[in-house]
């Protein structure tokens, strides 16, 4: 799940998994599998970041590999 602020000012999390597209005109508006919007505080690259950190953190997308770093 991710945290991310309504333009109320209130926070709420939303699992990642479900979102469809993330688009900016001008506010910030995430869009759920189901058709569901939310317009969101935090600009696309935020919720890009928390994405791939939710991602990254339930193993779903790797880690960056370092150049010199082998495979085994």
């Amino acid at each position: 799940m991710i945290e991310i602020t309504k333009l109320n000012g209130k926070k709420f999390h939303l699992n990642a998994l479900y979102i469809e597209k993330v688009e900016a005109f001008p506010d910030t508006t995430i869009t759920l599998t189901n058709n569901q919007k939310y317009i969101v505080v935090e600009s696309e690259d935020q919720v890009k970041e928390k994405i791939i950190d939710f991602y990254q953190s339930i193993h779903l997308m790797g880690q960056p590999r370092w150049k010199d770093e082998k495979n085994e």
